[in-house]
C-alpha cells in the first residue's frame, strides 16, 4: 500500500544530546489550499533545530507536511502550526521554522516563528579568520 498523508511526527533519541548541534531540512514541495479562493498554495519550508533528546524522523516528516495538501491555510496560521506541532513532538532547545511561500497575487510571503527551551541560550558563534 502507498504512503498516505499523516499527523503523526515520529521521533528518534538525539545521538548526540550532551551537544548543541544544527540540524538544517529543507522542504520543497510543500502545498496547501488558499482558505479564500480553494487554489493551491506552494511553498518551501526550512526548519533548524537544536535539539534536546528527541529529533523528528524525517518519513514521517514528509507524511506529516504531505497532510496539508488539501487544507484551507492562511500562511501565517499553517507555519505556526508547524512550529507547534514539531516542538510538541521533539522538546527542542531551540527551533525555527520559515515557510516561504511562492508569489500569490502579485505577492511573496515569508513567515519566520521561533522556539526557544526555557533557559536555554545560544552559544556564541565562532568566527574564524
Amino acid at each position: 500500500m502507498p504512503s498516505q498523508p499523516s499527523k503523526e511526527l515520529e521521533t528518534f533519541p538525539n545521538p548526540n544530546p550532551e551537544r548543541d548541534f544544527v540540524i538544517r531540512i529543507r522542504v520543497p514541495e510543500f502545498t496547501c489550499l488558499c482558505p479564500k479562493t480553494g487554489q493551491p498554495d506552494f511553498a518551501t519550508f526550512e526548519i533548524e533545530y537544536i535539539a534536546d533528546q528527541l529529533c523528528v524522523e524525517l518519513k514521517s516528516l514528509k507524511l506529516y507536511m504531505w497532510s496539508f495538501r488539501d487544507e484551507g491555510a492562511f500562511h501565517e496560521a499553517v507555519t505556526n502550526e508547524i512550529l507547534n506541532d514539531l516542538v510538541a513532538a521533539t522538546r527542542p532547545r531551540f527551533m525555527r521554522v520559515t515557510g516561504k511561500f511562492n508569489v500569490r497575487g502579485g505577492i511573496y510571503t515569508d513567515v519566520v516563528v521561533e522556539h526557544r527551551a526555557e533557559g536555554w541560550e545560544a552559544p556564541r558563534q565562532v568566527v574564524l579568520p
